[in-house]
């Protein structure tokens, strides 16, 4: 999961980039990255960290153009490595071009083995600069069904063969020295939306909420196989690839990864995330005085419990909001000092009282474990945990750290040792078709589910 951005037309664009970034950091954490045109050349800031610690009021003013591009990182094809900060920058015969990529490839290593049997030298470990080896030594001429716009002619061709010879999830933002051009995969499985402001600035980025804090209009979404080239001729579209039967849209980025106040796949994902919860109360009801939401990622479902139950939802846990996303740190050892850090109890809520506690999610175990103990220390009486998704039971190889069933705890233990694990009195997870449903409340069709049901859409 990575955050990304990109501007149009705008006399501020780095300021612009930067701004959107922040609202996307909850998609990466680890380090960001702004490349910026003047419509001659492409200049880069690139650094570890926040995106406030890595770009300051004179290195935005540096980057000076109208176009832009931007990156927020979390590991997952790659590591954590500041060889693999984005965006990427290429010179190649065809010109001059930045990439920020959002997705994982399933082939990338073996399309990797052999561009380097073929004398491709790579300078980091991320699957995005497969991308740009494949852009740079394409030569196949466009599908015969396309015709190109004058302007399109030397550089989407070789866009069109990248995007035909790599498999799984990607949301690209690709700049050029006077053209931002956005790419999604045929199956659409990471979020990617379009939007305009009064000034006629385009952007492009990951969700909507970013669009939000730079006060622009969400026009759309980018479709799933679209190419969508916007320069100083205007805006067109290209489809080089045929589409998957149907979309498979990351229905975990309703549940946990997209904020809450976002649109992505053409709906709301507070909606979405609080329909889940009153799905959640509907398959388990339970008896207890208050609903406790583990923050932030439990809130939105836990208020659709509790307006199911009738159970009044109390804050029984206070987040450090200084404290990243414990989900998304690189490492096991950071996950649970993130947890001791983030989380407190609050003993007036909780002491003597029959609690139903509501995450998002149970990944790999070791947060839902201190959260209980840490409730068992403040008093609580009974504490029921309910989580508003299925037991993820599969690694995700479309841009989720989660690559070994090793790590995933539904995959080993059953339902009772999961419970006695945690130590909680009782564990429910909301059912499948449950969570399908919630989704689809809205006419929502065509989710990945794999990590629930081990069903890949491609591998």
């Amino acid at each position: 999961m990575c955050g990304v951005f990109g501007v149009f037309n705008s006399t501020d664009a780095s300021h612009m980039t930067f701004l959107g970034l922040h609202a996307l950091q909850h998609r990466g954490q680890e380090s960001a990255g702004i490349a910026v045109s003047d419509g001659y050349d492409i200049h880069l800031k690139l650094g570890e960290g926040l995106v406030t610690r890595v770009f300051k009021e004179s290195d935005l003013k540096e980057l000076k153009g109208d176009l832009a591009i931007g990156h927020v990182r979390y590991s997952t094809s790659g590591g954590s490595d500041p060889k693999n900060i984005q965006p990427f920058f290429a010179h190649f015969y065809g010109g001059s071009f930045a990439i920020a990529h959002n997705g994982n490839l399933v082939n990338a290593v073996e399309i990797r083995n052999e561009l380097e049997k073929n004398g491709a030298i790579f300078r980091s470990t991320s699957d995005t600069e497969v991308f740009v080896h494949l852009i740079a030594k394409a030569k196949e001429p466009p599908p015969s069904h396309i015709m190109l716009h004058k302007n399109d002619r030397d550089f989407l061709p070789l866009v069109f063969s990248a995007m035909s010879k790599v498999k799984g999830a990607y949301s690209l933002l690709i700049l050029r020295e006077k053209q931002l051009i956005a790419v999604r995969d045929p199956y659409g499985f990471r979020p990617l939306v379009l939007g305009k402001n009064r000034s006629g600035s385009y952007f492009v980025a990951s969700e909507t909420c970013a669009l939000d804090i730079i006060d622009a209009e969400y026009l759309r979404d980018i479709k799933p196989g679209e190419v969508l080239v916007i320069d100083d001729t205007g805006m067109r579209s290209y489809f080089p690839l045929d589409h998957a039967d149907q979309p498979r849209k990351c229905i975990f980025e309703f549940v946990y990864f997209a904020r809450p106040d976002s649109l992505i796949f053409q709906d709301w994902v507070y909606e979405i995330r609080k329909e889940m919860g009153r799905t959640l109360a509907k398959e388990y009801p339970v008896d207890a005085d208050y609903v406790v939401p583990v923050l932030d990622s439990g809130l939105i479902a836990a208020m659709g419990y509790s307006e199911e139950s009738k159970i009044p939802l109390e804050i029984g846990l206070i987040r450090n909001h200084y404290v990243g996303r414990s989900f998304i740190q690189p490492k096991q050892e950071i996950r649970d000092l993130s947890v001791r850090l983030k989380l407190n109890p609050v003993r007036q809520v909780i002491e003597g009282k029959k609690l139903v506690v509501i995450d998002d999610s149970l990944v790999r175990g070791t947060t839902s474990k201190k959260i209980v103990n840490m409730l068992r220390r403040a008093g609580a009486k009974e504490i029921h945990l309910l989580l508003s998704s299925p037991p993820v039971i599969s690694p995700c190889y479309y841009g989720i750290d989660t690559p070994t069933k090793e790590e995933l705890i539904a995959a080993n233990m059953s339902l009772q040792q999961i419970r006695d694990y945690i130590g909680a009195d009782s564990l429910y997870y909301l059912s499948l078709e449950g969570m399908i449903a919630s989704a689809n409340k809205h006419r929502q069709k065509g989710f990945c589910t794999a990590c629930f049901d081990e069903k890949y859409p491609v591998l």
